[in-house]
């Protein structure tokens, strides 16, 4: 019986925990058109990144005759 209640303790104390590290102390803020078209070029240029790093590795080389 003392058992039970300590399990049902704790997973309450699990589950407020949960809830009071999900609130965040700040309001989201709204993306701007400019703020959106920064963000599609950082990820364009992250993958021309990592697709001149696969067509330079050496295990990639292709020759055309």
């Amino acid at each position: 019986m003392v058992m039970m209640g300590l399990e049902r303790l704790l997973v309450a104390f699990k589950s407020k925990m949960r809830s009071l590290k999900m609130k965040k102390p700040y309001d989201k803020i709204e993306k701007s058109e400019s703020m959106r078209v920064e963000i599609r070029s950082r990820k364009a240029r992250k993958l021309i990144e990592k697709t001149l790093e696969i067509a330079d590795s050496p295990k990639t080389k292709t020759y055309a005759f």
